[in-house]
């Protein structure tokens, strides 16, 4: 099965936060107790999973450091651990919008893709073409375990998600890990809490943010991923240094 979907969210907002390890153990077990589990989650809670996910950037590393449109979209590979299948994806961010397109594509074309034998039928095409424009090639892996909770709102769903695990692994091609967590840790001894939804934050989200003194800050995977992997931001503007530095790595 492969489908094609293309979403616009206005004024979506995905809130990040930085916990240690007990504190996101906590909000865990208050998520659990208020939100249902995600309908593709497994483990005793059936709300976990592990995800790989191969990020792309160009030769000079133009995405990573945020020059000109590059730093408005991401381009990625996603699976699933176990999964037959893969999704292609880019997100793009624009004020007060986020527009995600998401392909789910049978892991054989994956392998097309790799070879640059792609037809110009596939379901994954559109992203082939923009990889090629744009000149994108694999940059690193990462890989992550990851709670998932939701709940309903006037606004659609709300959903609310806490990454563990976090690795990074360097990449010159499309493999995929299939499971487990390998390479660079990232963040040891800490969590990403993302809250993703619509409109204001929802009341659910207010009382989860007041009961454990939550303080939002920005937290991108791929460009932590990145510095482990020895990468640096000496020819970035230093405003975008706030970002990674924030964490204390």
């Amino acid at each position: 099965m492969m489908s094609d979907t293309r979403e616009a969210r206005a004024s979506a907002t995905e809130k990040k936060f930085l916990l240690d390890a007990s504190a996101g153990a906590r909000v865990r077990e208050w998520a659990r107790a208020r939100l249902q589990a995600d309908p593709y989650g497994g483990g005793p809670f059936a709300d976990e999973y592990h995800t790989s996910s191969l990020y792309f950037d160009t030769a000079n590393l133009d995405v990573f450091h945020r020059r000109g449109s590059f730093g408005r979209a991401k381009f990625r590979i996603r699976r699933y651990a176990g999964a037959d299948y893969a999704y292609v994806e880019r997100k793009l961010r624009r004020p007060k919008l986020l527009i995600k397109r998401r392909t789910r594509v049978d892991l054989d074309i994956v392998d097309a893709l790799a070879r640059g034998e792609l037809s110009e039928t596939s379901p994954a095409s559109w992203f082939n073409e923009r990889l090629q424009v744009r000149r994108l090639v694999p940059a690193c892996l990462l890989s992550y375990h990851r709670t998932a909770r939701g709940i309903e709102t006037a606004n659609g769903l709300a959903r609310l998600t806490i990454d563990d695990g976090v690795h990074v692994v360097p990449a010159s091609d499309f493999s995929l890990l299939d499971a487990g967590l390998t390479g660079v840790p990232l963040l040891p001894g800490q969590v990403i809490l993302e809250l993703k939804y619509r409109g204001r934050l929802p009341a659910i989200f207010v009382e989860l943010v007041s009961n454990f003194n939550l303080q939002w800050r920005t937290v991108s995977k791929y460009r932590l991923g990145m510095r482990a992997l020895g990468n640096d931001f000496s020819d970035t503007d230093p405003e975008e240094l706030t970002e990674v530095d924030a964490l204390g790595n």
